[in-house]
């Protein structure tokens, strides 16, 4: 699971949550991916990050040095912020660990990279 997915997520389909995010994040498989650098793409996805969750996500993984705690001014023009950014958001890759409600402190499992965010009929 790439850490753009993991930002969008959320639990509040569960009973009694009321806003499910973020999700905790806990890996025991995370890898670097090499993914190829489109700017253009990652410039269009900034606004739409929570980049607080993301920097957040990212040193819970332990892969934060070198990303910059917030998003830079003229981001779109910044090559050097761009290539974090898409560290960041594609090439950091959760093959195995646990999403956390962190309302509930439900866990969903996360296997061969992607999520089970799949509910019981007493959860719904």
């Amino acid at each position: 699971m790439k850490l753009v997915t993991h930002n969008m997520l959320t639990s509040k389909c569960v009973k009694g949550v009321v806003n499910g995010y973020p999700l905790g994040i806990t890996a025991t498989d995370c890898r670097l991916v090499d993914v190829d650098f489109n700017p253009d793409f990652i410039a269009r996805m900034i606004p739409k990050i929570d980049w607080n969750v993301l920097w957040s996500a990212v040193d819970t993984l332990g892969h934060s040095e070198g990303l910059p705690k917030d998003i830079v001014e003229n981001y779109e023009d910044d090559q050097v912020f761009l290539r974090k950014a898409h560290r960041a958001l594609m090439e950091i890759e959760v093959l195995e660990g646990t999403l956390t409600c962190p309302e509930t402190g439900r866990q969903f499992p996360i296997a061969r990279g992607i999520p089970n965010m799949l509910l019981t009929e007493a959860e719904v």
